[in-house]
């Protein structure tokens, strides 16, 4: 892309410093990164990322608006500007004025969408005129994932500006967002083109050696009870459904079962309504017809892989009879409102959603356990023996519940709900040093008595006032003159310096932009919030700290285990997935730095609570060996590489399948051969011997034949086709992965030379593989990753589909229907290149276009054929130090 500008950014901005030797990297390779019109970085609170997209705005060299979530984020880039790359400060012109915009305009999304709405009247036309005219190309957005819905429109229209450019700076992608949420983000801010990670920062001391932990508890008898009676209404509302004879004649008169064959187009527009009226004639006892099961790819000896009437399409078929289509079905009305009304008895509707799986109630049920109190009490106890006065706590949590203010320590029993307050009567009343305890948030501050004077000589008189809490040795700080930010600061200090040593606050205020380099023990009693704020909230706790160079950080986690369930229920499963934002270093075994809560070597069971806790407690406790498992990680690796890693059900290795299935195997046919050479031969010699003179050698031959094949070939057959399919399972995905490399490459989604790049597929531990790119960019491996997942993920909603179905697959189990992805489905020109491709390394295909009745037909096929599958795998893209 040409970078041609009359304003002259690059003469009068120089970055004073030295780069970073991560930044250098980056910058070194800018001109390829900025080639798409797109510059995406995502990097570490505390990485420098400011700098670096200052750099960026004096190498595009154009008037640029640079867009922050705050003020104070905005503010901070002006102070950027100045002190690291200015020396006149008046050689370029800047403005914090959308209307009246500078070389550079410092602004917010927020002035952005006011100045859309009102200054342009929401006219896209006006909005993109405006930019033009002031000559505005170049926009930055930074903490991208801030981004609401509202702030959308204007921004998406200003890539309509010709050669315009995009610079996103983010510290986490929002990859917990709905997927149309994270589809929008990535269309605005494009494909990563680098991601500054935290082995590189920690390798040059920008960051300290940390370690994540969970500490995990049980909801109380009260909870669990509530946990366990709404499940059983759910088996009972379910159980019902499917014996409700009324309800059942009217699933019966639907079209799509009455007309099935007249209506097959809207059958496979919507096809998972088909298979849950299906499922749940299944489950009520109806014999499916013939022509019925055909639709789904199935014969009709085949009922039985009809799947179980699972929550999921319970939701599916209420939500078209008593929300989507409930209009059509107003003779049946009484019917339905009985259903409604048992619905929400249970709370199976949420709002206009039939929600019977209940995450979002478990998970509110769980994540606000107070036994959770315990949890950080113990945390507490354990940093506080571990780091003595070097301690520096802070507990971040959603809410203040100012109901609780005033608590005596007979009603403790009283708490029944997780926030500042709670947490603070909880520890005040427990083991804990009571001067050593605080709270700090934006409308509520208290500190012990014993801090007061300290607090008066960093503030001037009149100030601020106080009250005493009643009944205790705690003041509530009230300020007058001074400003709220000033205050913040002051009480921060006093945590730096030791006179606050456990700082209780809500993430809304310490979560994001607070800046305390001492903190090095956080406790994470949020609930509420995506897993970018989960994120961001690490990033206080893991900064280097002046004042203590050799500072390890402690990061904790809570989950409240659900009894009633193996996995550990919402909660923990939440936990799980915001775990996968972010890296560390693994908790036991060889030293190895990756995401996922797999790194901590968990078999999660609330049977076994108090063992975890003490295994957490005691590995936490050894501080310094956090430092050495990251320098000996970060030593055996030089880069994060994105890979995607395949995890099979059975978690036995490959190699192993292969060896048993071959052995099974030879076993069959050699005690077969041995068994037809000693008996079944002899025996047929003597039965043939009157065919062997009347009909002569060949009949003779041939009914022996027929004789061994009758004894030999079924158990033969059953084991070839294992050693096969075994054989074949990490070759295939091979195959599929060089399809998919190739197509980049052809397709120039990989600029790299082809002979500088190794596909690599390893399987380091059992039941998993790993596949990646090495010697690829950034951006390159992690498309790899992206496209290939889509190739291996359970089909869909694709635009072109490859059929690999043969006779010989088809009887072996193998016929499978494979997603063409996204990025080569849009045009047939690319998704031709793609199958041939395929053809080469997979073999007889056919390609098939999905937005006509016949590829429509099959796609239902192959959507339900994933339903009846003995094995499955799961999976997931994956970072890991290399």
């Amino acid at each position: 892309m040409s970078l041609k500008s009359d304003f002259a950014i690059t003469r009068h901005l120089n970055f004073i410093f030295p780069w970073r030797s991560y930044q250098a990297k980056f910058l070194k390779e800018f001109d390829t990164h900025i080639n798409d019109g797109h510059l995406h970085v995502i990097a570490p609170p505390g990485s420098g990322k400011t700098v670096l997209g200052l750099e960026m705005i004096r190498r595009i060299n154009r008037r640029t608006l640079v867009l922050c979530p705050t003020l104070t984020i905005r503010n901070q880039w002006n102070d950027r500007l100045q002190n690291c790359f200015l020396k006149d400060r008046d050689a370029v012109s800047c403005s914090y004025n959308l209307k009246e915009p500078a070389t550079l305009t410092f602004s917010t999304y927020q002035s952005l969408h006011a100045f859309f709405k009102n200054e342009m009247n929401a006219s896209s036309e006006a909005l993109i005129n405006f930019f033009k005219e002031q000559d505005l190309a170049h926009i930055v957005l930074d903490e991208a994932h801030h981004l609401k819905n509202e702030w959308w429109i204007p921004l998406f229209e200003l890539k309509k500006i010709e050669n315009g450019i995009y610079t996103s700076l983010t510290a986490t992608p929002p990859y917990d967002s709905s997927p149309r949420e994270l589809r929008n983000y990535f269309d605005l801010c494009g494909p990563v083109d680098v991601e500054i990670t935290v082995p590189e920062l920690i390798k040059e001391n920008n960051l300290c050696p940390h370690q994540d932990y969970i500490h995990f508890s049980k909801p109380s008898k009260e909870r669990i009870k509530y946990i366990q009676e709404y499940r059983e209404q759910l088996h009972h509302f379910v159980t019902a459904l499917t014996l409700d004879e009324t309800f059942i004649k009217i699933v019966k008169n639907h079209s799509f079962y009455t007309k099935t064959n007249e209506v097959l187009p809207d059958i496979y527009e919507n096809p998972e309504r088909y298979s849950a009226i299906l499922i749940f004639l299944n489950a009520s006892g109806i014999i499916i017809s013939k022509e019925k099961l055909e639709v789904l790819g199935l014969d009709e000896k085949e009922q039985e892989y009809i799947p179980n009437f699972s929550y999921k399409w319970v939701e599916i078929l209420l939500q078209h009879y008593l929300i989507d289509h409930r209009e059509h079905y107003l003779e049946e009305e009484a019917v339905l409102v009985a259903i409604e009304k048992k619905l929400r008895q249970i709370g199976g509707l949420d709002q206009k959603r039939v929600n019977l799986i209940g995450e979002q109630r478990l998970y509110k049920s769980l994540s606000q356990s107070t036994t959770k109190l315990n949890s950080i009490f113990e945390i507490i106890k354990t940093e506080s023996e571990a780091l003595g006065s070097s301690l520096r706590a802070v507990i971040l949590s959603d809410y203040i519940r100012k109901e609780f203010l005033e608590l005596k320590k007979s009603q403790l029993s009283d708490l029944n709900k997780l926030g500042v307050i709670p947490i603070f009567q909880h520890l005040r009343y427990s083991e804990i040093a009571e001067h050593d305890l605080a709270v700090l948030t934006g409308s509520l501050i208290i500190l012990h008595s014993s801090v007061i004077e300290v607090l008066r000589q960093r503030t001037a008189d009149g100030d601020l006032t106080w009250e005493q809490l009643p009944d205790s040795p705690y003041l509530i700080i009230k300020p007058n003159s001074v400003s709220k930010t000033k205050l913040i600061g002051v009480i921060t200090s006093l945590f730096e310096d030791g006179f606050i040593k456990i700082l209780i606050g809500t993430k809304s205020l310490l979560g994001e932009g607070w800046d305390c380099p001492a903190m090095n023990t956080l406790i994470l009693a949020s609930f509420v919030g995506s897993f970018v704020m989960s994120n961001q909230m690490r990033g206080r706790a893991i900064r280097v700290s002046p004042k203590s160079p050799d500072k390890i950080a402690s990061i904790w986690h809570l989950a409240c285990l659900d009894p009633t369930v193996k996995n550990g229920g919402a909660d923990y499963k939440l936990l799980q997935r915001r775990f996968e934002a972010f890296c560390g270093v693994t908790l036991a075994g060889n030293p190895v730095i990756e995401n996922g809560i797999e790194r901590l070597d968990l078999d999660v069971n609330a049977d076994q609570l108090s063992e975890l806790n003490e295994h957490m407690v005691h590995v936490a406790k050894n501080r310094k060996n956090v430092k050495q498992r990251w320098d000996e990680a970060i030593e055996s690796g030089s880069v994060m590489v994105n890979e995607l890693k395949l995890n099979f059900d059975d978690n036995k290795p490959f190699a192993v399948k292969r060896k048993v299935a071959y052995n099974s195997t030879l076993k069959y046919a050699l005690s077969e051969i041995v068994l037809v050479l000693t008996v079944v031969l002899p025996e047929l010699f003597l039965s043939y011997l009157r065919l062997l003179i009347a009909k002569g050698i060949i009949h003779f031959i041939v009914a022996v034949a027929a004789a061994m094949a009758v004894t030999l070939v079924p158990k033969l057959y059953r084991a070839t086709k294992l050693y096969l399919y075994y054989g074949r399972i990490d070759k295939e995905i091979e195959a599929i992965a060089k399809v998919v490399f190739d197509t980049m490459v052809r397709l120039k989604h990989i600029n790299t030379a082809p002979d500088q790049i190794k596909l690599v597929i390893e399987e380091p531990k059992v039941g998993i593989l790993n596949c990646f790119l090495k010697g690829a960019t950034e951006k390159e491996e992690k498309l790899f990753v992206k496209y290939l997942q889509e190739v291996l993920a359970p089909v869909n909603n694709p635009r072109y589909v490859i059929n690999q179905a043969d006779w010989l697959r088809e009887k072996l189990g193998f016929s499978s229907c494979f997603t063409v992805p996204e990025i080569f489905a849009q045009r047939k020109k690319e998704a031709s290149v793609f199958y041939e491709f395929w053809k080469q390394y997979l073999g007889t295909s056919e390609l098939i276009f999905t937005r006509n009745l016949e590829g429509r037909k099959l796609l239902l096929k192959a959507r339900f054929n994933e339903l009846k599958k003995d094995t499955h795998v799961k999976t997931k893209q994956a970072t890991i130090w290399k």
